[in-house]
């Protein structure tokens, strides 16, 4: 989904569509990488430079309510933010650059289901998000 149907969907929820908030869409739906708020401040700052960090804070939030944008957990508690993938899909992140690939794993439901049971629950949905290095970075060493 491109950044402007993401502006769309914003302003149809009633929110006002400003340079600050269209910086922070355009820079989490180009990247191909998990990035922290801290990391959409800075790259969005880069266009719009009067831009503030609540803005991007409150952007992120939306944009994850609307289910825009996923939650990325990162090993130093803080989390990360992803275009979000069409349909059910799991994640696999390079620990490394923060890249991102979505892939199908719906196998999985067995195994879930049976986990659920053991333990007394009955199991309604999953997120899976796989850590570890890409390709490219591997031969960086």
């Amino acid at each position: 989904m491109s950044s402007e149907n993401w502006l769309t969907e914003l302003r149809s929820q009633g929110y006002r569509l400003t340079d600050a908030r269209r910086a922070v869409v355009e820079t989490i739906a180009q990247s191909p990488r998990a990035l922290t708020p801290a990391d959409v401040y800075d790259l969005a700052r880069e266009e719009y430079p009067a831009l503030g960090l609540v803005t991007v804070y409150r952007t992120l939030e939306k944009l994850e309510e609307l289910h825009l944008v996923q939650r990325v957990h990162q090993e130093q508690g803080c989390n990360a933010y992803l275009s979000h993938a069409e349909g059910h899909q799991h994640l696999l992140i390079c620990q490394k650059c923060k890249k991102a690939v979505y892939f199908q794993g719906d196998d999985l439901d067995a195994f879930f289901t049976s986990v659920g049971r053991e333990h007394g629950f009955v199991v309604q949905e999953h997120w899976l998000q796989l850590f570890g290095i890409c390709e490219e970075c591997q031969k960086e060493k």
